[in-house]
């Protein structure tokens, strides 16, 4: 099993048709999904940023995180299933080794984000928007994380 796939094996799943809505950005769902089988794309503000295939990717992870509404739509490609995570604060909070992934997966795409900002960063050196990507990557690099009610 791949992923979050064994951590939710015992968790409802619901299929989706393809073309279906699985979450919507900035609705508060307060729910994470854990595909089984299928093919999904992401879309923030109706630009497609990726797709994903692999069983165990996960989604709605931030929103769960932060306590927030999502942060981007996600689509099925072609029909897919997922096991549905009612409760995924609680959910991590019992697995230390769910936690550990969710982690690491988001670390993973913090490091994709800072290596594409710092290509893009070398790419338009000199020119004079790259203040923004500065306060970006800064910002990336040192914010602190809001207190969060327990």
């Amino acid at each position: 099993m791949s992923g979050l796939l064994e951590f939710v094996k015992n968790h409802p799943t619901r299929q989706f048709n393809a073309g279906e809505v699985v979450l919507t950005q900035g609705h508060q769902t307060g729910l994470m999904l854990v595909l089984i089988n299928g093919e999904v794309e992401v879309l923030r503000d109706e630009v497609c940023v990726a797709t994903a295939a692999q069983p165990g990717v996960v989604f709605g992870e931030m929103a769960a995180l932060l306590g927030g509404p999502h942060t981007a739509t996600v689509r099925t490609r072609v029909p897919s299933s997922f096991a549905i995570v009612e409760n995924p604060r609680g959910f991590l909070e019992s697995s230390p080794a769910a936690s550990l992934y969710v982690a690491e997966l988001l670390a993973r795409r913090l490091l994709a984000l800072n290596r594409y900002l710092i290509d893009v960063k070398r790419q338009y050196e000199g020119h004079d928007h790259l203040g923004m990507v500065d306060e970006v990557l800064e910002t990336l690099m040192n914010r602190q994380p809001r207190q969060m009610a327990r």
